[in-house]
């Protein structure tokens, strides 16, 4: 595990996905994360990725996925990239759009929960 540095070039493109942010996103990030300590950005480059939200003091990175990401070449993709990320040192929360909507509370409950096990090993 070295520094964690991003691509450039994914600097405008987390810009623009910032601004059109997905219902889901912005119930999660308006909802709960925006104010939530310690602090998450939106749609963080990481590497040759742009995670949806990311808290750095942590190493946590959530992620939403639509229903896009359970085809089989974006289930690959997403294995890859976890496996990247989890190589950097950073834990991988994935729920769906529809968690969101449906088990809103359960979801901030398993971020919160995760967040405090990070902090309570130290990290």
């Amino acid at each position: 595990m070295g520094i964690i540095t991003y691509r450039e070039d994914l600097k405008q493109k987390s810009q623009i996905l910032r601004k059109e942010m997905t219902k889901e996103e912005r119930h999660l990030w308006y909802d709960f994360l925006r104010t939530y300590s310690p602090s998450f950005h939106r749609q963080k480059p990481i590497g040759n990725y742009i995670a949806d939200f990311y808290c750095a003091s942590v190493k946590l990175i959530v992620e939403l996925d639509g229903g896009q990401h359970y085809e089989d070449n974006s289930l690959r993709y997403d294995e890859k990239r976890t496996e990247y990320l989890n190589m950097q040192g950073i834990t991988v929360l994935r729920f769906t759009n529809t968690d969101i909507w449906k088990h809103f509370y359960e979801v901030c409950t398993e971020i919160d929960r995760e967040v405090k096990f990070i902090l309570g090993k130290g990290y």
